[in-house]
């Protein structure tokens, strides 16, 4: 399993992208960084998207895509919670904003909405799919995915504390999970549904006594302008937990 990070960030410039992972060529989590990443031959050998939740950050790239899809003539499932679907239909691909691509062409619609309900495994392109709840906004959910060999990798999305529910369904590899802020900014980052490093060792902790092990662990959806921060707090946290913990960056790779 080949894991590009296409966009790690919770704010853009021209050094830092959305929210966008690529997953061997064929699968995304998450399309806030999407199509400036890819070439339009690349879009052309996406399968499928699972989107966390509806946030802009996270959805920002299904118009564009779509469009470049449509006038390829090729198709993209979604796959999401009923909710995302239904924010990206009327107000995203609403007719109004950018074309209903989930309606046109009528014999073969461009998107097609798969709804993909919470801890119902699914095979989607031959990989095991896991959408396991996570703490953030309604319905928020994050990805297990496992590969036909065999790797394992779970993605948060967005997150803030309180897990455990969380750990007892996963036993990834791979944990790709959120830390927004650094620690100065803890009592809003847990109220607003996001971690800071000091959060992020909570839960890490709370995963090791549950699961037995820790996995090595990414971080995203980093803030940029407190990128120096978060990093010397996540530093000192793999020192202390004897674990290895690292920021994404963009155009990042992991073979698993």
């Amino acid at each position: 399993m080949n894991i590009r990070f296409l966009g790690t960030h919770n704010l853009e410039s021209r050094d830092s992208k959305f929210l966008s992972l690529l997953i061997d060529n064929v699968l995304v989590i998450d399309a806030g960084g999407l199509t400036s990443s890819l070439t339009f031959s690349a879009q052309l050998q996406l399968k499928a998207i699972l989107l966390t939740h509806h946030h802009y950050d996270h959805i920002r790239d299904i118009p564009a895509l779509a469009m470049n899809l449509y006038l390829q003539d090729a198709t993209i499932d979604i796959y999401s919670n009923q909710t995302v679907c239904d924010v990206l239909s009327s107000h995203l691909l609403n007719g109004r904003l950018y074309p209903k691509f989930h309606e046109i062409p009528e014999d073969k619609p461009t998107v097609r909405f798969r709804v993909i309900e919470p801890l119902e495994p699914e095979t989607i392109e031959d990989y095991g799919i896991l959408a396991v709840p996570v703490k953030h906004s309604d319905a928020t959910v994050g990805y297990q995915i496992t590969s036909p060999d065999g790797k394992t990798v779970f993605c948060t999305g967005d997150t803030g504390p309180g897990l455990a529910a969380c750990w007892e369904k996963v036993s990834p590899q791979l944990l790709i999970i959120e830390v927004t802020s650094p620690n100065e900014y803890e009592e809003w980052a847990a109220n607003a549904g996001h971690l800071t490093p000091s959060l992020l060792g909570q839960e890490l902790i709370s995963f090791r006594e549950i699961r037995g092990y820790l996995p090595r662990v990414v971080t995203v959806h980093m803030n940029p302008m407190l990128i120096e921060e978060i990093g010397a707090e996540i530093t000192d946290l793999a020192g202390t937990l004897e674990a290895s913990i690292t920021l994404a960056h963009e155009g990042m790779e992991i073979r698993l």
